[in-house]
């Protein structure tokens, strides 16, 4: 699977049409909405992670760019809520790259955001939603 997040500009004329339902019913692609600033007869703005396989992901991607929708990469990064997390672990059972570890003898989980590759792997792992996946850069809201 392949998952990118991704900032789409829908120009005024495009944003009554139900663009991003069409990456799903015609491309197998998922989405989940982060942000969204979409009005009537206005410019609209939407940050959203989209996940498919690649080939699909290229393909719904010249979709929207073909429809007019300005289509930008968003840099991303894996962040954890120290409030939520309760140390259980659940998370380094399944980071490929030891950015989430446990401390011994505390049994704390540790976060090196430095080793983190951001392949999201921990985000449905943890049971207190403490790991989430935010975007970087500026996102226009």
């Amino acid at each position: 699977m392949y998952s990118k997040i991704l900032i789409l500009r829908f120009p005024n004329t495009e944003v009554q049409k139900p663009l991003v339902c069409y990456l799903a019913k015609d491309y197998g692609l998922t989405f989940n909405i982060l942000k969204a600033s979409v009005l009537p007869r206005r410019e609209g703005v939407m940050v959203l992670e989209l996940t498919g396989t690649k080939k699909n992901f290229n393909l719904g991607v010249s979709y929207l760019k073909e429809q007019g929708v300005n289509v930008q990469n968003a840099s991303q990064e894996v962040n954890r809520d120290n409030d939520r997390c309760m140390h259980c672990g659940a998370c380094t059972a399944v980071c490929p790259t030891g950015a989430l570890s446990i401390e011994r003898p505390d049994m704390a989980v540790n976060f090196d955001q430095k080793k983190c590759s951001v392949c999201a792997m921990c985000v449905p792992a943890c049971p207190t939603r403490s790991m989430g996946i935010l975007p970087t850069t500026e996102t226009f809201f």
